[in-house]
């Protein structure tokens, strides 16, 4: 029973980062009927919004202390991290907990990028063809993670997580299964509450603000919209940036997980549409509800006793569902009506 347990915890973990990703997408394709195939990227370019601001706050400054001499006479360098250089004891808080800060970072960084993507290139590929979207979002997938490689560099870079946080929690105690009969890693449950708020947060915007009805009315019939003079473009270009923090949220949690490298969007891409596909195209609950079956579905299929009896279905179980699912039903579990299906 415990065993069971640990691997749904795995696969909420895993699908809370499914389910992010795919959101984003869905929220894309959704508005503005774009297959974005650079939304993996956007993934890896918020995980390196944490590495940035590490780096920034750590950075040393250098003084000279005459009351310290070294072995041959001469004052001693003291170096410094710059936060605690401005901020004294705040700035060592500051270092313990980089990665959690760095939203603050990536929410106007990626905001400025989805925007910029979608004003700078996308809009142009509105009324082209799936094909010509994937071509041109693909390249600039491939021009993003070039550009964080030149930056920093082609090997993966740690992000150490709060040292508060690095135990496990005793999840079985807290089900009256004993101690430590079930434990799991603080940060993943971290990181699955995280993404349960960051989901719970963009449906509620959807819902129950202004600007969210409308942009829901336009998903469902832009030109009506467009008729009753409301500027539904600027709105689409806007929820392009908000799809963007999603996903760049997404990554900055994920740092402590799996150190940042240059094609760690490209690891989630595929997996990201396959999540998005299954889920019904332009269905945000459907992108939502396949995030985390899958990511169930792959932790209970990387258990040792099922890999002796199915060996490698680890590595095909989220294909193998996709297609017996789009098979019995091409639109997705949740995807409208007609769509996919003609």
């Amino acid at each position: 029973m415990d065993a069971i347990l640990a691997q749904l915890l795995n696969g909420l973990d895993k699908g809370g980062a499914y389910a992010l990703i795919a959101l984003g997408l869905t929220l894309v394709f959704g508005t503005l009927g774009v297959v974005n195939f650079a939304h993996g990227a956007l993934f890896m370019l918020g995980a390196f919004c944490a590495v940035a601001f590490r780096q920034l706050i750590t950075m040393e400054t250098v003084t000279i202390d005459p009351s310290q001499l070294s072995p041959w006479g001469a004052p001693l360098e003291i170096k410094t991290p710059l936060a605690q250089t401005w901020f004294g004891e705040f700035g060592a808080v500051m270092i313990e907990y980089s990665v959690p800060l760095s939203i603050i970072l990536a929410i106007p960084v990626m905001l400025i990028i989805g925007i910029a993507m979608e004003r700078g290139i996308i809009k142009h590929f509105y009324k082209r063809s799936h094909a010509e979207q994937i071509l041109v979002t693909f390249g600039l997938a491939i021009v993003a993670q070039e550009v964080i490689k030149a930056i920093f560099g082609s090997n993966p870079i740690s992000q150490p997580m709060p040292t508060a946080l690095r135990g496990a929690a005793d999840i079985g105690l807290w089900l009256g299964m004993g101690p430590n009969v079930l434990t799991y890693p603080w940060w993943r449950l971290l990181y699955f509450v995280f993404s349960a708020a960051i989901i719970a947060a963009v449906f509620a915007f959807l819902r129950f603000t202004t600007f969210g009805m409308v942009v829901r009315a336009g998903m469902a019939d832009r030109e009506t919209v467009g008729l009753l003079g409301i500027n539904i473009g600027r709105r689409f270009t806007i929820m392009f940036g908000l799809a963007a923090v999603v996903a760049g949220l997404a990554g900055v949690m994920y740092t402590p997980l799996v150190p940042p490298n240059y094609h760690l969007g490209m690891d989630f891409l595929v997996l990201s549409f396959v999540v998005v596909v299954v889920g019904g195209m332009g269905s945000l609950p459907g992108a939502v509800a396949a995030g985390f079956l899958l990511g169930i579905l792959q932790s209970f299929a990387s258990m040792a006793q099922v890999k002796a009896m199915l060996p490698g279905i680890d590595q095909i179980i989220i294909y193998l569902t996709a297609v017996i699912i789009l098979l019995v039903r091409p639109r997705g579990l949740i995807g409208r009506r007609g769509m996919m299906e003609s």
